[in-house]
């Protein structure tokens, strides 16, 4: 068996702390690099941002939509870049939501966590709204290749709040979702280590309406990964890390992506290493 992607987390925290930067190639950050919306422009910007984080941050988070735009260009240089990414010690999420059942699940699996997976990553997002159990198949085979999985729970967009917050039984949905990524994580983790089961929650929400109450209080002995956007550009601030998250923020991947991408080719290290500090203070006081 491979090393797990807990183990991986797990070394990335220690080495290089929990701060993730989210490579999200858009129009207008490009128009601020003063790079073509082209792939030329693509592939300058998403090479420049991952070698601005190797040796600052262990994360880097890839939006593939950014990446699709551009067609099957575009997906050649998310390709390359995650081939270049693999030579290095960084953990690579991608951000791609997928969702659904069956062999179709199978084959998103095979494109981009499977053996021979053209797109070479550590953990990808789905999305449970097909039903949580539709994805233990996919989480069972990430398991065995060593790989993560981050599922969707309580989302910073006001839409999702009325699905999120719905009650699923005694419990709004995304504490349904939280429980049992900590049920898969109690069954498959190394105790004192991350799990391989995360979940993505909105540092902008107040957890408590989403019935995520559990999160800030005490740990289990196997912790289960948050994957946490929206600190920068969207509001929340990474020095505020430990009031937002309480007892889990050992557990959090805090995500930064406009808010140190908007610095331009020439500052994007400073900006990288200004957020690394700013969340050392949130942890560390």
């Amino acid at each position: 068996m491979p090393a797990s992607f807990g183990s991986k987390l797990n070394k990335a925290f220690a080495t290089q702390g929990q701060l993730c930067v989210g490579i999200d190639p858009h129009a207008s950050l490009l128009s601020d690099w003063n790079l073509p919306d082209s792939v030329a422009g693509l592939k300058e910007f998403s090479n420049a941002v991952l070698d601005a984080a190797v040796g600052r941050v262990g994360i880097i988070k890839p939006q593939v939509s950014f990446f699709e735009r551009h067609g099957s260009a575009g997906f050649a240089v998310l390709e390359e870049l995650l081939q270049k990414a693999q030579s290095t010690d960084l953990v690579v999420i991608m951000d791609i939501k997928r969702g659904d059942i069956g062999t179709t699940m199978d084959a998103y699996f095979d494109a981009w966590l499977g053996k021979t997976a053209p797109f070479v990553c550590d953990a990808i997002t789905v999305s449970p709204y097909l039903g949580f159990d539709s994805l233990k198949p996919f989480c069972a085979e990430a398991l065995e290749r060593g790989k993560g999985v981050f599922v969707l729970a309580a989302t910073s967009n006001p839409e999702g709040a009325s699905l999120q917050q719905a009650l699923q039984g005694d419990k709004p949905v995304a504490a349904n979702i939280w429980n049992e990524l900590g049920k898969l994580n109690k069954l498959t983790g190394i105790p004192g280590e991350q799990g391989s089961f995360g979940a993505v929650l909105g540092a902008t929400l107040k957890l408590r309406k989403f019935g995520l109450e559990a999160v800030t209080g005490e740990q289990p002995e196997i912790g289960t990964p948050i994957l946490a956007p929206g600190f920068g550009a969207q509001g929340a601030r990474l020095e505020d890390i430990e009031s937002l998250f309480g007892g889990s923020t050992k557990n959090v991947i805090a995500s930064v992506s406009r808010s140190v991408l908007q610095a331009g080719a020439f500052a994007i290290d400073e900006a990288i290493e200004s957020a690394v500090a700013a969340l050392a203070i949130g942890i560390d006081g």
